[in-house]
């Protein structure tokens, strides 16, 4: 079971890039399933209709999201129906924190959790809720996105979890690290698989804004940044137990 799993798209130039290097991302690595982080895929934030639509005609299978899940109202109007996964700990929200698909007679667990930690304290708990998802639903496979700001909490959920999910994959600071690696349990961990989108801004916002926002206190509408654009990602083998990072760049603006 091959799994490609698209880091935090950002804006329309994480589409962009998506859009170009998917036909070569299916031929390298004919993956089963492709699953995309997408809450910052509408401007920074959020997702609204036509965006999911652009990701199902390109092939993604799944969407995760993130603490700007609720960044577009639209979201309200289709997420019931939509093959999108939010944060489950947001326990009384509209759609759903975890889906399984069948392929090929095999089922496929996915969880998108989000962080307490310099997150948002408010909400469940994202290694009693796991557990308690796990105890309703059987699969042979299962995919945990993590959603968080600290990298101790990510780890701490790998290990917490390994060897009863097949991957913890963090999302959200979108800074690609190099630790994709399997635990001693038999689960694939990376405590960030990156962004899809702008290369040259931070984390997907136009530097100017940022380095302004650094400098004199004064913060202005984050935009997203031009330029050039970078694609990150990992591809999995759930079976082998095999975790690779991708990284692609395109020049275009």
């Amino acid at each position: 079971m091959k799994v490609l799993f698209i880091g935090d798209i950002y804006g329309r130039p994480g589409l962009d890039i998506l859009t170009e290097k998917m036909p070569e991302l299916k031929e390298l690595y004919k993956p089963n399933l492709i699953i995309a982080n997408a809450e910052n895929a509408h401007n920074g934030r959020g997702i609204n209709l036509k965006i999911y639509k652009e990701l199902m005609s390109l092939g993604v299978h799944m969407i995760t999201m993130g603490n700007w899940v609720w960044g577009q109202r639209e979201l309200f109007e289709f997420i019931d129906d939509a093959n999108i996964v939010r944060p489950f700990n947001f326990r009384e929200a509209p759609g759903r924190g975890y889906i399984t698909m069948n392929y090929n007679g095999q089922k496929v667990l996915v969880i998108n959790a989000l962080g307490r930690t310099f997150m948002n304290p408010q909400i469940g708990c994202p290694f009693v809720g796991i557990d308690e998802i796990l105890a309703k639903n059987n699969a042979d496979y299962t995919i945990v996105d993590i959603h968080a700001e600290a990298t101790s909490e990510k780890v701490a959920l790998g290990h917490y979890l390994d060897g009863r999910v097949s991957a913890v994959l963090g999302t959200h600071t979108h800074i690609p690290t190099a630790d994709e690696r399997m635990l001693p349990g038999g689960t694939l961990y990376i405590t960030d698989v990156g962004m899809t989108g702008p290369k040259e801004g931070v984390i997907g916002v136009s530097k100017e804004i940022v380095l302004n926002r650094f400098l004199n206190g004064f913060s202005t509408p984050n935009e997203v940044a031009n330029g050039p654009k970078q694609l990150s990602a990992v591809i999995m083998d759930l079976k082998l137990k095999t975790i690779q990072r991708i990284h692609m760049e395109s020049e275009t603006v």
